[in-house]
């Protein structure tokens, strides 16, 4: 992963692709919700993931 990475922008793109789906007729409402909600625990779980992963552990130093 890089340093610019930005997951906001990551789940906004991913969510206006679903909807653009959606849109076309290429996803039923149901599983645009449920495709949303995958998006939404990828998001969170991304978030987890990243948080403090730049903190230095005082017990290394």
């Amino acid at each position: 992963m890089t340093y610019n990475f930005d997951p906001d922008r990551w789940f906004d793109n991913e969510k206006a692709y679903l909807e653009l789906r959606r849109r076309r007729g290429q996803l039923t409402e149901a599983a645009f919700h449920e495709a949303l909600a995958v998006l939404q625990r990828r998001y969170d779980e991304m978030w987890k993931r990243l948080d403090g992963s730049y903190r230095v552990d005082p017990k290394a130093s």
